[in-house]
């Protein structure tokens, strides 16, 4: 299968980036910095865009089956919440004009809901993530109205973070708009078992036009 994963040398990217290639997929990783990927592999090529410039992304894009989205407009950036949502809004547009029919898109956990209210909007919602956390939900609500892709956006569990050191196990339950908690009341996943159950996706297609989630 022939994809492009944007945002590859992030930290998600990463793992995705890795789990792709151990399958014997061939993938175009979208990266600002080219330097940051380490990887040598006869199924990678690397190619520096910015993900704001339509046309160029589009080019690039081209041919592929599918693509992933990790983009991370940058956690420390001050206007992280507008820079997302832009971002992620040309990635769309991108996939549409290429002809690309699959769009995968990493979020986050916040717009996960616990007796119908989301996340972010709880009390105790940490409030360094509450930006990056709100760009996500808000784009998944902008997703929901493509009608032409086949999208999915996948909510990791609420802690994935590196400080996560299980590895990849591949043993994690799915879910749709609810956290999944383990028997200890923790919503977990390492960033390894994120990417597995990434590419699980890309290949079974499990959750067409839905959003999904993973945790222990």
């Amino acid at each position: 299968m022939k994809t492009a994963l944007i945002g590859a040398s992030g930290f998600v990217g990463t793992a995705i980036l890795e789990e792709l290639l151990n399958r014997g997929h061939e993938v175009t990783a979208i990266v600002r910095s080219p330097e940051k990927i380490k990887i040598k592999n006869n199924n990678l090529r690397v190619k520096a865009v910015d993900v704001n410039d339509i046309l160029a992304l589009t080019e690039i894009i081209k041919g592929t089956d599918a693509v992933i989205s990790a983009y991370n407009s940058g956690w420390t950036n001050p206007n992280l919440y507008n820079d997302f949502i832009a971002g992620s809004e040309s990635i769309q547009k991108a996939v549409k004009a290429s002809g690309v029919n699959r769009l995968i898109v990493v979020g986050g956990a916040g717009s996960l809901e616990i007796d119908g209210q989301q996340l972010v909007d709880g009390p105790d919602f940490p409030a360094d993530y509450k930006a990056g956390a709100t760009a996500a939900r808000d784009y998944l609500a902008t997703l929901k109205k493509e009608i032409d892709l086949d999208w999915c956006f996948f909510s990791p569990a609420i802690e994935m973070h590196p400080g996560i050191t299980t590895g990849r196990t591949g043993k994690f339950r799915l879910g749709t708009n609810n956290p999944v908690f383990n028997e200890e009341g923790r919503s977990t996943l390492s960033v390894q078992d994120l990417a597995v159950a990434i590419v699980d996706e890309l290949e079974n297609n499990k959750h067409p036009r839905q959003r999904f989630t993973a945790g222990y």
